[in-house]
């Protein structure tokens, strides 16, 4: 097999009719090809969605694992490039959704801390938030209220039943609203009603 530049122009057709069927047979190498054929478009499309090189980068590499792992899902009665398109776009908004989730929990905790305190702590808000929490915790609020996994979908990461995870979390939100009257400050009222 010849090798070729990323972005390389590969006949779409060759792609559809010959390299999926290679790599779908087991292949591996015949893979390289897609990936040579559409890395550009991919990292080009991802990054104007998520603004980030970094983020396009790892996108990148996320889809094409993803449509490795997915490639016997794909029906020839669409184009392959749709198929792929419509990966990079549904993880890009995966991506964003996660981001935002994630700078919503950051602003709720930075608007319930008091001035008084941020001037005596140099930590960031992330640091804070974390800092009294164990590693169990802290993976417990990530999954949740980041990643929004369900119970059941976190049981399976952390190999707890869903029952235990429950009462955990309850207590963990109980912890840090406790936390925060202690203090003096706000309620964590809008992160606990967010899940």
């Amino acid at each position: 097999m010849e090798r070729r530049s990323p972005g390389a122009q590969v006949n779409q057709t060759i792609i559809e009719e010959a390299i999926i069927d290679q790599v779908l047979a087991g292949n591996r190498e015949a893979y390289r090809t897609i990936i040579q054929a559409y890395e550009r478009k991919i990292y080009t499309y991802c990054y104007y969605i998520l603004r980030s090189h970094e983020e396009a980068e790892d996108a990148v590499q996320d889809i094409f694992v993803k449509v490795y792992q997915e490639l016997r899902r794909y029906e020839k009665r669409v184009s392959f490039n749709s198929w792929l398109y419509k990966v990079a776009y549904h993880h890009c908004l995966d991506q964003v959704r996660k981001r935002k989730r994630w700078n919503r929990l950051i602003k709720l905790y930075t608007a319930l801390q008091t001035k008084t305190y941020y001037e005596l702590n140099d930590e960031s808000p992330v640091e804070q938030l974390f800092s009294n929490l164990s590693t169990e915790e802290s993976n417990m609020l990530i999954l949740k209220v980041v990643e929004q996994y369900s119970f059941e979908e976190m049981g399976q990461i952390m190999g707890c039943s869903p029952s235990m995870l429950r009462k955990r979390y309850e207590r963990l939100r109980k912890k840090l609203v406790s936390e925060k009257m202690y203090e003096g400050g706000k309620h964590l009222d809008e992160v606990a009603k967010s899940n």
